[in-house]
């Protein structure tokens, strides 16, 4: 790199120590042949400073911001309002420029911030400690599909279909160097039928890899609610531990997973003071049962009292590779996001819990009313009976590419098309398991943003596609 100070001199020197003339000789010596690449880079020719610019802004004006579009687009990340102090604070220069924000010594704002973002989630899951945040929900999902097979000395590990299918191949990513065994609820229903998932545990539990985990998710993809006491229950009644994905804006109104039998509590935490921004940088929320604590990944910032006796703040039970034996460590990329985190404390601390809630109020009234007036049309129906919070899944006349794709020229994001997530498993039937078609499935997802001429704006939309409309 660059700014490294290496003179020619003390790159000569390092180069003896290994016994090579030159750099090129030692990655010949590292690197097979066959896995160089052969012959020139076709790249473009420099440019300057300002031509570089002015590419940059061309490139940009391409893209469409989503406020100016119409969007009921979902699946993961959410278009919430945020208010503006959320943004003003976090970019104070000692929260925004703090890249390691743990040294007591000097970050006793910071360390407090996360403080009491960890205690932010833990009333909101109803778990009994949080950490410090991982890199999204996904990760975080993942995280604790490893945290149950640790806990409980078994490798199976129990999905539900109905679970986000980017964050069902995360989990599979992460644990297919533990010789996990996944296991795939179906949920014609839209569901985790506990009948179902309960004869699948009592086959794996005979078997020889028991359930160490049943994960679901609720709202689940399908923006259906699932019965988390249910399942937690089937989950311990087969000595495995229950894993639940929220959407943290529900839980404005819906019981708590830790009170329902939950033993890990995660979600993606964008919804709370974060905007899409392209998909990303997310927030991932991960909190757990206290007798799991030291099984917990990342980082956790505990309270304690200084020197002096003045409450003070550092982190405690540092389980990552660099601060202990990397054979005891929980995890190695357990990355947390402290600035999102930190924006997510400061929206709920700004809503408090009646604000919270009346956000989830709107959401789940305005998307019922989205969904009452679409299933009105003909050709429309919901796919799923089942109760929802603010996402609901459409069956469509018409495959729902064509919709996204031409009311997205109309500046309307109408959902997400459930072909792109289910066409890599049997058609969808892997998930699914009856006639359903997923390119005929549409989700919709409504958030306190959307008003009541918005949400008839999609509908007369949608409604071009009627059968005997042409």
């Amino acid at each position: 790199m660059a700014y490294l100070p290496n003179t020619p001199h003390l790159r000569a020197e390092m180069l003896s120590a290994l016994g090579v003339e030159s750099a090129e000789e030692l990655i010949d010596r590292q690197v097979p042949g066959k896995l160089k690449f052969q012959g020139l880079l076709n790249l473009p020719a420099p440019l300057s400073e300002m031509e570089l610019l002015e590419e940059l802004e061309r490139d940009a004006a391409c893209n469409q911001p989503a406020g100016e579009m119409l969007n009921f687009l979902g699946a993961g990340v959410y278009d919430h309002f945020v208010p503006s102090a959320v943004q003003r604070i976090i970019s104070r220069s000692e929260f925004y420029t703090s890249y390691t924000a743990y040294q007591p010594e000097a970050s006793q704002g910071m360390l407090q911030a996360t403080y009491e973002y960890q205690s932010l989630i833990c009333a909101l899951t109803g778990m009994d400690v949080a950490n410090a945040s991982n890199y999204d929900g996904a990760t975080s999902l993942a995280e604790a599909a490893i945290l149950c097979v640790s806990a409980t000395g078994r490798r199976g590990i129990v999905l539900s279909g109905a679970v986000h299918p980017a964050y069902r191949k995360v989990v599979e990513t992460y644990t297919k160097g533990l010789g996990s065994n996944i296991r795939t609820v179906p949920t014609p229903d839209g569901v985790t039928d506990p009948n179902t998932l309960g004869e699948l545990l009592a086959e794996a539990r005979s078997g020889e890899e028991p359930p160490a985990a049943v994960v679901i998710q609720h709202p689940n993809y399908f923006g259906c609610l699932e019965d988390v006491s249910a399942v937690a229950a089937k989950a311990h009644d087969a000595g495995a531990l229950c894993v639940v994905c929220v959407n943290p804006i529900s839980l404005g109104i819906l019981v708590p997973p830790g009170s329902c039998g939950a033993d890990v509590v995660v979600g993606e935490g964008q919804p709370l003071g974060s905007p899409m921004n392209y998909g990303g940088p997310l927030l991932g929320i991960f909190a757990c049962r206290e007798e799991h604590v030291r099984r917990m990944p990342g980082r956790i910032i505990g309270a304690t009292t200084d020197a002096h006796g003045r409450r003070a703040y550092c982190m405690t039970l540092q389980t990552r590779e660099q601060h202990i034996r990397r054979e005891r460590a929980t995890s190695n990329i357990c990355t947390n996001e402290a600035l999102v985190a930190l924006a997510a404390a400061v929206c709920l601390s700004l809503m408090g819990k009646h604000g919270l809630r009346r956000v989830a109020e709107l959401c789940l009234q305005k998307a019922h009313y989205a969904a009452r007036r679409i299933s009105e049309l003909r050709g429309y129906k919901l796919a799923f009976s089942a109760p929802f919070f603010n996402e609901f899944t459409v069956e469509t006349p018409v495959p729902a590419s064509r919709i996204v794709s031409e009311l997205s020229q109309e500046g309307i994001l109408p959902g997400r098309d459930l072909s792109l997530d289910f066409a890599l498993e049997k058609n969808g039937q892997e998930v699914l398991k009856d006639a359903r078609r997923p390119n005929f499935l549409l989700l919709v997802c409504v958030t306190e943003r959307r008003t009541k001429a918005q949400i008839d704006r999609l509908v007369e939309a949608l409604s071009r596609y009627q059968p005997d409309s042409g």
